[in-house]
């Protein structure tokens, strides 16, 4: 209201729509999704076009909720016919795939109906091609309509007169046409078009069936069976025996309930019947699937966050595809009870007349399995035949043994087993009789690892073995077809001082002459590994023949040139790999590690965790596509994890994982074997048929909540690619890429460190020590909820191998306000500060500060929260030390804290001011001149490395109240003629753009002064400075809701996002902001706003999250 309009050829185009999936269909081997207004269809017929996809919008501004094709055959009709309906649009499509080319043509024009479409039945028409539709409405009405000339007909309406939450259309003619409705008193309501009418004409409800204890969300009727199938807020499903719908109305017998099911544990959205089974969607993120007997037959879990919104059903190929509130598309095979069943086999081991009890157990390969029992004896069980060989005894093995296999690149499989004496017995399986035996240790040998090593000759292999006093030996065994030709010891090594001091997993590292260990305290060690060239001094040759008495006095044992201690906890490091360049570390803490090494040091870059509860985490598998897949144990359950697909893809009971056992794999089953209550168990499966898992790839499970632009790459072949970070409510950050040519985004990395919801984001562009020449670095600060703030460098680049964007995240810092107040000094005297308090704003202080340090390290970066308990929080941050340090804070606005700002103003003779900007909930607006905090930390260049009293920031410079109640955005940009431009938003749907000066008095100090110390006593900053805010420039509704996002683009150019689903530009002027356009975008509870320029045509893209992620791109 009274805004100033202007004509203007800017215009604004939806480039990229990330929204919940609410509706899927097949059309033969073509899978149709609704994803917002836009149809998309994917190509599922081979494995070669898997993937491909055609998106085209038909809806406009409605969100599409149904799809149904016309199944009623007609001879002159080319193509498929799709009616698209969502709330109280619909529109008519035929659907046409010809050499792989598809294309959707529109038949009629989007009508807009009176009220909400629930469900839609084709019905035949009164000759060939004319087609009519039956719409069931929101209200308990049935429509009779129409599409070629976008009228209705008829409309017959219920006497149940109130809002339905499902309906069901039964029949292909009007006169035949039943609805079964969900209705708001938890009934189903079943009624027929041309049934009884009472004295209002309203027809006369012909069933009501009760049994929900909520509403109904979904309807399912299948007439071969006579059954209906209804899906309630109460989590059940229940399956009803009501005959012949379409039948007279007389001839109906009593309803029966045939089984109410539960296994859902939220609310059940949807329903469908098949020919063999049932299928249920629901709230739990789970897709089940049921049969006839009541039996839970297949539970899908892959969604993430709180909802799948869709199914489909392909029954020919036995898919379901489910559509979720996290944006991803998942296809899932319905396997019969024989195909998916796991083949669990106890051997029985005693019964069979093999001597002891087993002890320890290993696969060799996924076709036969080693066992030692506690009588040292040694059998070989072969899966194919199920038969058992013994193969080597020795009772100086009983009671205490170790078993370690390795397979060489020539198949040849060698076999190490060592006691307590300190003896290690060596022996091929395919001659066990020629076996190399020594006494290496006078004590327990308590690991052993073979280690075949890609340098090495393929009948050559590395065994490490640990003993008393942690003394660590590499020996380097050489094998030839009769067995063991040598044994040569490498070197030695010792293992850190710790009770439990032995190692538990080697890798070698390609390059650097370096091999990593992990170690049963959980520490990860690097050890320089021995040159070829050694001395025969250093190495002894073990031949059948050496005396056994041989003296073991030990040479120099060689120490660790680089420790992480306890790295994984004191329950141990379970596993070490190194794949494409890093290492990865595993332990029984429940997270993984990528580690690297970097001037001869290990560094931690991230620390990761699988599934909730996944507590030991035993070991990584790469697959050859790269996915990731972790291997551990869940209480009692041994777990298979795909990072990949966010699903369990085995859970098996077997006690834990404080027994032997073993696990192999091969490209068409794989083996869990383990040792249990004395005897062997052998869970054997297949793996299903290729069939793709991911059909799109998931964003996040819950709504987004910020945004930002991280850097901007350019491909060989001239593509622009954006990078995005995204925050969740689901506690992780997204980093993605977004192809400007094509409008594709991809999920390049996942961060899941915070314990909380993320709330904001801040980026420093261009910076951080990238240590890759083609690779763009940033840092990037996250916080949230818990007081929880984290900070990561990001690097950048493309891989033109790969032929692919890549994302390298690195770990820098972390601070929570909690374990802050846990090493405070005097902390008695100090009120805890609440843990719960929530990081809302985070601002980084002019990026381009050179605060150097004394040691030439790079420059500290200081960042600006503001929080919910109403404080204004300052911090510092060294990448070099990788310490985040709370340097000052103040509470001087007494209630939550929405936005931060930061901006400069540049003085006479190249000095500056630094200024911060907040917004509370009352509306107001304060300034803060924190110039002498960046200068006294200039000042102590060794204040990060010590524990630290946060200053007093004192108060604010100026303060002004713009707003009503609440401010959501907030933006600040410079001038040319050295001020700058505040725009704000607020939750009265009010914009207030304004321009800010600033104002020294003969009194303001200097920067660097002795004033600066004021800090420490209170005193307020800035006391001779002003901030003055002066032409501002009100618009009291630019809006229908609260304005959540706000761009200055230029000085005369700013953009404003809301809740009411609308993006608007504004030209600035001396007059105040004109409105030049407006889009309506398809982002739900819109959160937040991100702007930056396109490289070459100087339009901009814009990038809003809520329920989604949009990109739009405004065209000048």
């Amino acid at each position: 209201a009274g805004t100033q309009r202007e004509s203007s050829t800017a215009a604004m185009e939806s480039v990229t729509l990330l929204s919940p999936v609410t509706a899927l269909e097949f059309v033969e081997e073509y899978l149709i999704s609704g994803e917002g207004p836009n149809l998309t269809v994917y190509n599922l017929s081979s494995e070669s076009e898997k993937g491909k996809k055609h998106s085209q919008s038909v809806l406009q501004n409605y969100y599409i909720h149904g799809i149904k094709l016309c199944r009623i055959s007609c001879c002159k009709t080319t193509g498929t016919l799709l009616a698209v309906f969502g709330g109280k649009g619909l529109t008519v499509l035929q659907f046409s795939a010809c050499s792989q080319v598809i294309q959707l043509q529109e038949i009629s024009q989007l009508c807009e109906l009176h009220d909400w479409i629930w469900d839609l039945q084709w019905l035949e028409g009164s000759s060939e091609l004319a087609f009519y539709l039956g719409l069931a409405l929101g209200h308990n009405s049935v429509v009779l309509y129409d599409y070629t000339v976008g009228q209705p007909l008829k409309e017959a309406h219920c006497e149940e007169k109130c809002i339905l939450y499902s309906a069901c259309l039964v029949g292909q003619k009007w006169n035949e046409l039943v609805l079964v409705s969900g209705t708001v008193f938890n009934q189903l309501v079943v009624w027929r078009m041309e049934g009884r009418k009472n004295d209002e004409g309203r027809v006369k409800a012909e069933r009501r069936i009760s049994g929900h204890n909520g509403v109904i969300f979904s309807i399912s009727y299948l007439e071969d069976k006579g059954i209906l199938a209804s899906a309630s807020d109460d989590r059940s499903l229940r399956v009803w025996n009501v005959g012949d719908l379409k039948g007279s109305e007389d001839s109906h017998d009593p309803v029966e309930c045939l089984f109410v099911l539960y296994g859902h544990q939220s609310r059940v959205w949807s329903v469908k019947l098949l020919k063999d089974y049932i299928i249920s969607i629901g709230e739990d993120s789970a897709c089940i699937v049921w049969s006839y007997d009541g039996e839970m037959v297949h539970n899908f879990k892959g969604h993430k966050g709180r909802s799948i919104r869709a199914v489909a059903v392909h029954e020919g190929h036995g898919w379901v595809v489910t559509g979720g509130a996290d944006t991803g598309i998942r296809l899932w095979k319905i396997m019969d009870s024989k195909s998916q069943e796991r083949n669990l086999l106890q051997l029985n081991f005693s019964s069979t007349g093999n001597k002891g009890v087993p002890k320890a157990l290993i696969l060799v390969d996924p076709s036969q399995l080693l066992v030692m029992t506690d009588a040292g004896s040694i059998y070989r069980y072969e899966l194919p035949t199920r038969q058992w060989e013994l193969i080597l005894e020795d009772p100086k093995y009983q009671s205490y043994s170790l078993i370690e296999t390795a397979k060489l690149p020539n198949s040849s499989v060698i076999c190490a087993i060592g006691n307590i004496m300190g003896n290690i017995k060596m022996f091929t399986l395919s001659n066990p009789g020629a076996v190399l035996e020594k006494q290496f240790y006078e004590g327990k040998i308590h690991s052993l690892n073979w280690v075949v090593h890609e340098r090495q000759d393929s009948d050559r292999c590395s065994l490490f073995s640990s003993g008393p006093d942690g003394v660590m030996l590499w020996l380097k065994v050489s094998c030839h077809t009769n067995g063991i030709k040598s044994v040569v010891e490498e070197s030695r090594y010792v293992l850190p001082m710790c009770k439990q001091r032995w190692h538990t997993s080697i890798a070698f590292l390609p390059k650097g002459g370096f091999f990593v260990c992990g170690d049963r305290r959980g520490s990860l060690l690097l050890f320089a590994a021995a040159e070829e060239g050694r001395g025969s001094m250093q190495k002894s040759t073990l031949k059948k023949a050496e005396d056994a008495s041989q003296s073991l006095s030990e040479p120099c044992a060689e120490e660790p040139v680089s420790i992480l201690f306890g790295l994984h906890g004191k329950l141990g490091l379970t596993s070490v790999t190194f794949h494409d360049g890093y290492i990865y570390s595993t332990g029984r803490d429940g997270c993984y590690r990528q580690v690297k090494v970097e001037d001869g040091q290990l560094k931690v870059l991230r620390s990761l965790k699988a599934c909730k509860g996944m507590d030991w985490i035993e070991k990584l598998l790469f697959s050859p596509e790269g996915h990731l897949l972790v291997l551990g144990f869940q209480s009692t359950n041994f777990v298979l994890w795909s990072t990949r697909t966010n699903e369990k893809l085995h859970s098996i009971h077997c006690g834990g994982g404080h027994r032997s056992w073993s696990y192999s794999s091969s490209l068409t089953n794989e083996i869990f074997a383990y040792v249990k209550s004395g005897d062997i168990f052998i869970c054997q499966s297949k793996f299903p048929d290729n069939c793709q898992p991911i059909i799109k790839e998931c964003l996040h499970g819950r709504e987004l909540t910020c945004v930002r632009h991280l850097a901007r790459l350019r491909k060989p072949n001239d593509d622009v690619i954006d990078v995005l970070a995204t925050g969740s409510e689901d506690t992780t950050i997204n980093i993605v890429s977004f192809s400007e040519s094509t409008g594709n985004i991809s999920r390049l990395t996942t961060i899941s460190d915070h314990i909380s919801s993320i709330r904001t984001l801040a980026v420093v562009k261009g910076k951080g020590q990238a240590k890759e020449p083609l690779r763009s670095p940033a840092i990037l600060f996250s916080a949230g909820g818990r007081a929880e703030l984290e900070c990561y460098r990001l690097e950048m680049g493309y891989d033109g191998v790969r032929d692919e964007v890549i994302c390298q995240v690195v770990h820098l810092a972390s601070h929570r306000l909690d374990e802050h107040w846990d090493h405070m000094r005097n902390r008695h005297k100090v009120i805890k500060m609440d843990p719960e308090t929530r990081y809302m704003s985070m601002a980084v202080v002019d990026d381009g500060i050179d605060c150097v340090n004394g040691s030439g390290d790079p420059p500290c970066l200081f960042l600006a929260a503001g929080c919910s308990d109403g404080s204004l929080r300052l911090f510092v941050m060294t990448e070099s030390r990788r310490k985040l340090l709370l340097l000052a804070e103040s509470f001087y606005h007494q209630r939550c804290v929405l936005k931060v700002e930061t901006f400069t103003y540049q003085l006479p003779r190249g000095s500056s001011r630094v200024f911060l900007c907040t917004a509370a909930t009352d509306g107001s607006v304060a300034f803060w001149d924190i110039g002498h905090v960046v200068q006294r930390v200039k000042a102590n260049p060794g204040l990060t490395e010590k524990h630290h009293q946060p200053w007093d920031l004192g108060s604010p410079v100026s303060a002004v109240r713009v707003h009503q109640c609440g401010i959501n955005s907030l933006h600040i940009r410079r001038m040319e003629d050295g001020c700058h431009l505040l725009a704000s938003g607020g939750d009265d749907n009010s914009i207030h753009v304004c321009r800010v000066s600033w104002e020294a008095s003969s009194e303001d100090p200097s920067p660097g002064s002795s004033r600066c110390t004021g800090v420490a006593s209170g005193r307020a900053a800035g006391a001779g400075s002003s901030v003055r805010v002066t032409r501002g420039f009100p618009l009291p509704s630019p809006h229908a809701a609260h304005v959540t996002g706000l761009r200055i683009l230029r000085p005369d150019l700013l953009a404003s996002a809301s809740i009411d689903q609308r993006l608007t530009l504004w030209r600035l002027g001396e007059g105040g902001p004109r409105f030049l356009c407006s889009k309506f975008c398809h982002v739900a509870d819109a959160a937040d706003l991100e702007c930056w320029e396109a490289e070459a045509d100087g339009s901009c893209y814009f990038a809003l999250c809520g329920l989604g992620l949009q990109i739009i791109k405004s065209v000048p």
